[in-house]
């Protein structure tokens, strides 16, 4: 069976009635939903997210919440789409060679599911790392890609770490120490046929490797 995104666990009240709401508000004051300045001066918009936060409050938190909202909506309004993606895929996906920037520029929101606990991340400084879920992908209106990149998602837990990453594509990313992207950096990692990713720069680059994945679902190719 598929595996649950943030849309399933987070948003299924939200795609039967704030979403709508949001779309025909959006639509009849004319703004483009991609535009996260106007996206969050939208009243039904405040309204969900007011409905979203916990009582406790989210602190420092409210940036990844806002992201989530966004990028959630945006998928929603694109039609929903989930990209599994295969390990095999992946690991063509995460070995992939830098392109020469011809990158697709009609693909739509969606997010992409990766294998589960196959990528890791270190989200927050002296605690433990974190499996890659996902990745909400999408444009913003000057067409850089805005990724979301899902950690920690599990059925049985009630939260996960968001950390979000905007930009065009970075020529001839490298890391410091020489090492390959995405090479594992935790102990036994590599026996296990574990990945690694490192910053925020490599996070977005894996949004814009998987926008050849979306391109050629979106064609029917896959």
């Amino acid at each position: 069976m598929p595996r649950e995104t943030p849309l399933d666990l987070v948003f299924q009240p939200a795609v039967a009635t704030s979403f709508p709401r949001i779309a025909a508000s959006l639509a009849a004051s004319g703004h483009d939903p991609a535009d996260r300045d106007a996206f969050l001066m939208d009243r039904e918009v405040i309204t969900l997210l007011r409905d979203l936060r916990p009582d406790e409050g989210v602190g420092e938190a409210m940036d990844q919440m806002v992201a989530l909202v966004h990028h959630a909506y945006l998928t929603w309004a694109a039609g929903a789409v989930t990209i599994p993606i295969a390990r095999d895929t992946a690991e063509e996906v995460l070995s992939a060679v830098a392109t020469d920037g011809a990158e697709p520029k009609d693909v739509t929101a969606y997010y992409a599911q990766f294998p589960e606990r196959m990528i890791w991340a270190r989200v927050i400084e002296n605690e433990a790392p974190e499996p890659l879920d996902g990745l909400f992908v999408s444009r913003d209106p000057q067409g850089l890609l805005r990724v979301l990149g899902i950690f920690g998602l599990r059925a049985d837990r009630p939260g996960f770490s968001a950390v979000e990453a905007t930009g065009p594509r970075a020529p001839k990313l490298t890391r410091e120490d020489g090492s390959a992207l995405y090479a594992p950096t935790l102990p036994g990692a590599a026996a296990a046929g574990l990945r690694s990713i490192i910053g925020e720069e490599e996070l977005l680059e894996l949004g814009w490797r998987t926008q050849g994945v979306a391109a050629a679902v979106a064609s029917g190719e896959v």
